[in-house]
C-alpha cells in the first residue's frame, strides 16, 4: 500500500497524463455516445425526480473504478454511484489509503436534458487532503487540472481567480432549490441583499471552474458529498481562491462541516458571503 507523501508526489510528477487519458477514455466510450441519445430505460431516479442517474454515470464510474487503482497501487475509489449502492463505501474518504474521489457525470440533470454543462470529476486525496484534481467537460472538450502547490490549469493555460471588481454585484451560485431544505433556503436568503446577485447552480464542478477562471465570484452550497466538491475546491485554491464554512473554517472533504459553505475568488469575498449566510442562519 502507498504509505508516504513522497510516493504520491512521484506519481503526480510522472503519471498525471495517465489519469487524463482515463477520463477522456471513459467519456468517449461511456458518456458522449449517450449524450442527447439516452433511451428511457437508461435513466433512473434515485431519491426523487430531481436526483437522476443514467447508464452513462454507471458505466463511466465502473471504468474509472477499474483503471484508477491500477495507476496507483494501494489506492481505492469512492464513486458517487457506488456509495449510493453501499453507503459504507464512503468511509474510505476518511481512511489511510490514497483515495480517488469520482463523480462520473457531475450535472446529470443537465446531461439528461441535452445541456453540455456537465463534467467528470476526479480527485486524489490522502488523509483528508486533496492532492490533485481533474475536471473534464467532454461536451466542451475542456480539461482543468490542479496539483497542490503546483497551480491550476485549463487546457494547459494557468488559471488565476483574481478579485471581483468593486463596482459591480457579486455573482454567487447557490445550491439549487430542488435540493435544499426549508432551513437551507432560509440561510441562503442572506444573499438576497444589495450588492449580491445569487442564482441557482448548475454542475458544481463547472461552477468551481468558473471561480478559478474569474468568471464567477463565489458559491454557497449546502451539502457535503466529497465527489461534488473535492476536485473543484483544489482547483479554486490553486487558482488563488479560498473556501470557508459558516463556522469560518476551511471545508473538509471528510465531513462534519458547519453548513452552508462558500468557495470564492479571494478571501474578502469568502468573508462577505459567510457573513451574509451566517446572518440569515
Amino acid at each position: 500500500m502507498i504509505g508516504d507523501i513522497e510516493t504520491i508526489d512521484e506519481f503526480l510528477a510522472h503519471r498525471t497524463s495517465d489519469v487524463e487519458e482515463a477520463l477522456r477514455t471513459a467519456a468517449a466510450a461511456e458518456i458522449m455516445p449517450r449524450f442527447r441519445r439516452l433511451a428511457e430505460h437508461e435513466v433512473d431516479e434515485k431519491s426523487g425526480p430531481h436526483d437522476l442517474v443514467t447508464d452513462a454515470d454507471r458505466k463511466a464510474e465502473e471504468y474509472l473504478t477499474e483503471v484508477l487503482p491500477k495507476l496507483l497501487p494501494g489506492s481505492v475509489v469512492v464513486g458517487e454511484e457506488a456509495v449510493h449502492a453501499n453507503p459504507a463505501t464512503y468511509d474510505a474518504v476518511r481512511g489511510e489509503a490514497p483515495v480517488w474521489i469520482v463523480d462520473p457525470v457531475d450535472g446529470t440533470r443537465q446531461f439528461v436534458h441535452g445541456d453540455p454543462g456537465f463534467c467528470t470529476l476526479v480527485a486524489l486525496a490522502l488523509n483528508g487532503v486533496v492532492r490533485a484534481s481533474w475536471t473534464y467537460a467532454p461536451a466542451r472538450d475542456q480539461l482543468a487540472t490542479a496539483v497542490r502547490g503546483g497551480g491550476a490549469f485549463l487546457d494547459g493555460r494557468r488559471l488565476r481567480s483574481g478579485s471581483p471588481a468593486p463596482d459591480r454585484d457579486l455573482e454567487v451560485a447557490t445550491s439549487h432549490p430542488f435540493y435544499t431544505t426549508d432551513e437551507q433556503k432560509h440561510a441562503l436568503l442572506g444573499l438576497q441583499t444589495a450588492g449580491v446577485r445569487p442564482r441557482a447552480c448548475g454542475s458544481a464542478g463547472l461552477e468551481y471552474l468558473s471561480i478559478a477562471q474569474g468568471l464567477l465570484d463565489a458559491t454557497a452550497f449546502c451539502w457535503e458529498a466529497a465527489w461534488d466538491h473535492a476536485a473543484g475546491l483544489l482547483l479554486v485554491e490553486e487558482a488563488g481562491g479560498t473556501h470557508r464554512t459558516v463556522a469560518g473554517e476551511p471545508f473538509r472533504i471528510t465531513g462534519g462541516n458547519t453548513l452552508p459553505f462558500t468557495a470564492a475568488r479571494d478571501e474578502a469575498t469568502a468573508r462577505r458571503v459567510v457573513e451574509l449566510l451566517s446572518g440569515a442562519a
